[in-house]
């Protein structure tokens, strides 16, 4: 019984901590979704030239042998 009185007692703690929250609103959840897919297109696209780039340099190295 002990464990589901653990339990109980998690939940109720859970839900008190959740209500303390400060939830952000619909306005800022879409900027800081635009800044984390616009972040992350930045990133993909400087990763994809660090690849290709390093890819022509190996290559090159490669075939001089």
């Amino acid at each position: 019984m002990s464990v589901i009185n653990s339990a109980i007692q998690f939940f109720k703690e859970a839900y008190v901590e959740l209500t303390k929250v400060t939830w952000l609103g619909k306005k800022e959840v879409v900027a800081t979704t635009v800044v984390v897919v616009i972040f992350v297109i930045i990133l993909a696209i400087f990763v994809s030239l660090v690849d290709v780039i390093l890819s022509g340099i190996l290559g090159t190295i490669l075939n001089l042998r």
